[in-house]
């Protein structure tokens, strides 16, 4: 269960692919030397692996425990999430003005993915934090960033983000959760909202909820929809904490997975005296969250590739220690790890050129991120369409890693003991949080397709295709790309839907290996990388020039039955 951060690759693609020394020649980065970039990968990696990894196995046994009224984690977590604290690492990318450090987003999603490597259950916490972070850097009043900001960007309180309902869970839209105005300028807050990660915990001195709600008269649906600003316990003009708001955690979910991330129901106003402030101006709520949901799909996207990362690293392990079986052929019958059985050894290297093509892409999305911060012409643009690649395929990726891990394991795999289960376990709920990976792939089809006419998905493919001369696959992957996205500009909007999810593999895919092949270019991988992208041209791009006909076959076939006939 050993974990030893990928600094080397992470380095290589933060370099390549975010392209660090690019945005360290704009003076608003000027302070991400490769010095300090190269510190601060070291010094997470080796954090991550000394003080939040040992907690991992805990966490997943032992859970999150809610009584009387107060959510508690094992032994352990409050001083390693002090730790984190004090160390600042959660102020990394957070504006200066506020106490933050100013560094590019790519250096805050590296510190992101070591944590969640090291132990995805516990890195949410200081995922939802970042989000509440940027939502209020970006819609906060003035005195709601002085106010909050400092405390949330060092860590020292932390964030949620309330949108899910009983009733409203991807239709945001039929949410019943009311906000009512004092007279103050305050708002009296009264719903219940479900799947509220680290929504009550003893580790940091406040919550800092972000509640949606519908004020009196507002419009039906998402247009009638507004945000607030709700403190677990009230805060004083000064910073200092004043009695408790009327929430609570009415109960926490039994999962499957992220046992030590407590998934809370959250129950505002019982006594009718829970009190927000509003964020930005009313029925403005849902932009204010996007803003908040756009930074974790991202982060989300990344947790494939911290999954990914911990099986792969295992399943290494395993692979060189678990002897079985002479090889197939060989003039020995002597048993031999099975690390050198060719199928083994399939999955080994499969497992490889996934986790480094999602991390690549990660950081290409991740440098996109801060070239739009600073203006660059068509970044943001870029960016918008890479975010439901990253977090679509991103999230796919580690759960084919870790079922692969969990093969690799054979049946010691199946059993707890080993831990390769708990990998498979956490993995499952990316694909589903921040927007489903079906959703993720609708947005890519019928909004970000659409971005000036077009132009901006096929002029990513189109790179493509101009820079993987090298990569033959990838490059007619490119082109099958630009094929299914003009055949989707003049489909109807069920067919388009209807090829979403493999048209999103394609894209994913064919970006993903590009980088990969920038990274072989660069040569600081040597012959390991050079296989691995090999290996995704070869095999991972060929694999998606399948889908081209499932991407254009269109919706006649999947309404070929009735709801009863296909359902009943």
């Amino acid at each position: 269960m050993d974990f030893t951060a990928a600094t080397a690759d992470q380095v290589l693609a933060i370099r390549v692919n975010a392209g660090i020394d690019e945005l360290a020649s704009h003076e608003r980065f000027s302070a991400a030397t490769p010095d300090m970039v190269e510190a601060i990968v070291e010094g997470i990696g080796q954090f991550a692996a000394g003080e939040w990894a040992p907690l991992n196995r805990i966490g997943d046994k032992e859970g999150a425990i809610l009584a009387n009224g107060t959510v508690s984690l094992p032994d352990g977590f409050a001083a390693a999430y002090q730790a984190y604290v004090e160390q600042g690492w959660n102020a990394i990318a957070g504006p200066v003005e506020h106490g933050g450090q100013g560094l590019p987003f790519a250096l805050a999603a590296n510190v992101l993915e070591n944590l969640g490597s090291a132990n995805m259950a516990f890195s949410l916490l200081p995922m939802l934090t970042v989000g509440a972070i940027e939502s209020l850097h970006h819609h906060g009043s003035p005195a709601q960033q002085a106010l909050y900001l400092p405390r949330l960007i060092s860590g020292e309180w932390s964030g949620t983000m309330n949108l899910t309902e009983p009733q409203a869970g991807s239709d945001v839209g039929a949410l019943r959760t009311t906000a009512t105005p004092r007279g103050d300028g305050t708002w009296s807050i009264k719903g219940t909202k479900i799947f509220i990660t680290w929504g009550e915990h003893d580790l940091s001195g406040n919550v800092i909820h972000l509640v949606l709600a519908r004020t009196p008269g507002a419009p039906a649906g998402t247009r009638g929809i507004s945000l607030f600003l709700v403190p677990k316990y009230h805060v004083n003009a000064d910073g200092s904490l004043g009695a408790r708001n009327d929430l609570r955690c009415a109960g926490l979910e039994h999962k499957l997975g992220i046992m030590a991330s407590p998934t809370c129901v959250m129950s505002f106003g019982d006594n009718d005296e829970c009190i927000g402030e509003l964020v930005g101006h009313e029925n403005e709520g849902l932009k204010a969250m996007f803003t908040m949901m756009n930074s974790a799909r991202i982060n989300v996207g990344s947790q494939g590739v911290q999954i990914a990362e911990r099986a792969l690293q295992q399943a290494r392990r395993y692979a060189r220690d678990r002897v079985q079986s002479a090889r197939a052929g060989a003039a020995s019958r002597e048993p031999v790890a099975i690390v050198e059985h060719p199928d083994v050894r399939r999955m080994l290297l499969r497992m490889r050129a996934l986790t480094e093509g999602a991390r690549a892409l990660l950081y290409y999305t991740a440098g996109m991120v801060d070239r739009g911060a600073l203006g660059i012409a068509g970044a943001q643009a870029r960016a918008d369409c890479l975010v439901p690649m990253i977090k679509a395929w991103g999230t796919d990726v580690g759960c084919e890693v870790a079922s692969l891990g969990v093969q690799i394991h054979g049946g010691m795999g199946f059993v707890e003991e080993t831990g390769a289960a708990q990998h498979y376990r956490d993995a499952r709920i990316a694909p589903i949080y921040e927007g489903t990976n079906g959703i993720q792939a609708a947005d890519l089809v019928t909004r970000k397709l659409g971005y000036e006419g077009g132009e901006v998905l096929t002029s990513l493919f189109a790179d493509v295709v101009a820079d993987c001369g090298d990569a033959p696959q990838l490059q007619a992957l490119a082109q099958d790309c630009i094929e299914v996205a003009r055949w989707m500009g003049e489909a109807s909007i069920d067919d388009k839907l209807a090829g979403s999810v493999p048209f999103c593999t394609m894209a994913s895919v064919a970006v993903a290996g590009w980088q990969l092949q920038r990274q072989v270019r660069d040569g600081a991988g040597g012959e390991q990388k050079a296989v691995v992208a090999r290996y995704f041209n070869e095999h991972l791009a060929a694999e998606a020039r399948g889908l081209k006909l499932a991407a254009t076959a269109g919706a006649d076939l999947l309404y070929a039955l009735d709801a009863e006939a296909l359902a009943g």
